[in-house]
């Protein structure tokens, strides 16, 4: 029997454990957590991660947990628009899942053929011409005809086999909250929550999560917002960084303000916004009957601005549970994982680039900077996100 390895159990480590594990893989996934849990927030998920999602037998009930975000704009911290609201087209608008909903689908696609160990903190990678890959922890080694490194930015697996690449900071923070409906402000009853704010290096965006009284699937929904400054962490206690939001938020328009207000401190996850500086010059390293392959963040961690870092790792999960499916161990794995090389790396670079000109147009600072910025951005956003849309859509899954 073909046997997997997984390191990581994030939202792309158990998309493809479940989906080699369905397929007829014998797989172990390692978790480094005492236990596997899901984040307490939310994510967009764009065409792209809903399609990946499909092509992994995990759309049924998608649906049911996701919110299409509609019309959206963006607007100055005055209240101005630099960009009037807009119809997204059907095919191209994201949803809104929390990440509770999202982990209990992908538990539910697991499968009987796995063994899941947490408690496990994979510290190094073994590959050789004549060895079968492994990763290793303390003392423990996890041998496999294949080795999926999806353990995040920080992928141990990663440092060993491409050390070049870095991880570095992208200059800012966010923080992101749900607020669940019962204490959302009264302010927005009767009317959409969405768009975006962006002023001098800082950022707001908010997003309905369901609908206020609905009886759906979900029971966790509210309103999802994201909060994005330049400069390092905040070392202070969650009420004291809440605290300095409400103060660097409280004259943008509405409802923002009302959104902070009705958030508490235990809602709030802060977040360095890091990224990989280069990218990984390989995502798949032969060894033995077959080899590792990087997936996700541990490929490609960039930025949250374009919203794809959790697609791109469902991008990953499916091309790679594709390419695999049929290869037996031996020449037609390794030329399988070659395969996926091939596929992702340009895919991910090319994203990586329209994330980077995001942030740069969202980092402007300066008050001449600003005001060209401003003027501009009404051509230069659309634009930008119209091509970053386009990328994304363009994606399909491997037959």
């Amino acid at each position: 029997m073909r046997t997997a390895v997984v390191v990581g159990a994030g939202i792309g480590g158990l998309a493809v454990a479940g989906a080699l594990a369905r397929s007829g893989w014998q797989v172990t996934l390692l978790e480094r957590a005492d236990r596997v849990r899901p984040g307490q927030t939310a994510l967009v998920l764009w065409p792209n991660g809903i399609r990946a999602l499909r092509a992994l037998g995990l759309g049924d009930g998608l649906d049911a947990i996701g919110t299409p975000v509609g019309e959206t704009g963006v607007r100055r911290p005055d209240g101005h628009w630099l960009v009037q609201p807009r119809p997204v087209a059907p095919h191209r608008a994201p949803v809104v899942v929390h990440r509770e909903d999202l982990h209990d689908a992908l538990i539910a696609g697991l499968g009987d053929r796995l063994d899941i160990r947490t408690g496990i903190r994979v510290d190094d990678a073994r590959t050789g011409a004549n060895d079968r890959p492994a990763v290793t922890a303390g003392r423990q080694v996890f041998a496999a005809d294949l080795v999926v490194a999806a353990d995040g930015i920080d992928s141990a697996v990663r440092a060993r086999l491409a050390p070049a690449s870095a991880v570095v900071s992208s200059g800012c923070t966010a923080w992101r909250a749900v607020i669940p409906w019962y204490r959302a402000p009264k302010t927005i009853e009767g009317r959409p929550v969405g768009g975006e704010t962006l002023g001098a290096g800082y950022r707001f965006v908010a997003a309905s999560l369901g609908e206020r009284g609905s009886s759906g699937a979900s029971t966790r929904g509210g309103v999802y917002w994201v909060a994005t400054a330049a400069g390092a962490p905040r070392p202070e206690p969650p009420a004291t960084q809440l605290g300095l939001l409400r103060r660097w938020y409280a004259d943008w328009p509405a409802p923002i303000a009302d959104l902070l207000d009705a958030t508490e401190p235990d809602d709030l996850v802060q977040q360095e916004v890091r990224e990989l500086r280069p990218l990984p010059r390989a995502y798949a390293f032969a060894s033995g009957p077959g080899g590792v392959v990087l997936l996700g963040d541990a490929a490609h961690a960039m930025p949250h601005h374009l919203g794809q870092g959790a697609c791109l790792a469902f991008e990953d999960a499916a091309t790679l549970a594709a390419a695999v499916r049929d290869a037996e161990p031996g020449l037609p794995l390794r030329r399988a994982i070659e395969g996926y090389d091939r596929e992702r790396r340009p895919r991910a670079a090319t994203m990586v680039r329209q994330t980077r000109r995001m942030s740069a147009v969202l980092q402007t600072r300066g008050r001449l900077a600003l005001r060209a910025r401003d003027a501009a951005l009404g051509q230069i956003t659309p634009r930008l996100l119209g091509s970053a849309a386009s990328t994304a859509a363009q994606w399909r899954p491997p037959a």
